[in-house]
């Protein structure tokens, strides 16, 4: 049985390969706010970070070997990470960072078609993107964000 919608593999592919650069930068930047953030407010989130960061490293380990199952070649390079020593200036970047990578992996679904391995592909996206909205609401707590970003 032939789907009216089949999943668009290139477009897929190149989706998902911005996504997975952001996911490595939410990886650095998250491991390094983790390492230097002080004061109370550093001190505050610094075990909920790494607890993400470990989530975002099976995450991204996931959508890895999705992309290569589909005749991807993954490939993840990240510029420095320079995170701010204030911790709510910090906060305020992550959020922003954390608000694309949102976006990047659910521009991935609109071109996963309707067959058996899109449904695979999009249940995989929805649950990360559920898992890192968490993520946006606790850090959107921690700081002093007057508006939520997403």
């Amino acid at each position: 049985m032939a789907s009216d919608e089949p999943m668009d593999t290139e477009k897929v592919l190149e989706t998902l390969q911005e996504a997975l650069q952001l996911q490595a930068e939410s990886i650095l930047t998250m491991t390094t706010m983790a390492g230097t953030l002080r004061g109370v407010g550093g001190a505050a989130v610094k075990t909920s970070l790494r607890s993400f960061v470990l989530a975002e490293l099976e995450d991204t380990y996931l959508l890895v070997e999705k992309m290569s199952a589909l005749g991807g070649k993954p490939a993840m390079s990240t510029a420095a990470v320079d995170v701010p020593d204030d911790s709510d200036a910090a906060l305020g970047a992550l959020l922003e960072h954390e608000v694309k990578a949102v976006a990047a992996l659910h521009e991935v679904i609109p071109h996963s078609g309707q067959e058996p391995r899109s449904e695979a592909l999009e249940h995989l996206l929805e649950h990360i993107i559920m898992r890192k909205q968490q993520q946006i609401d606790f850090l959107w707590h921690a700081s002093n964000q007057d508006e939520p970003l997403a």
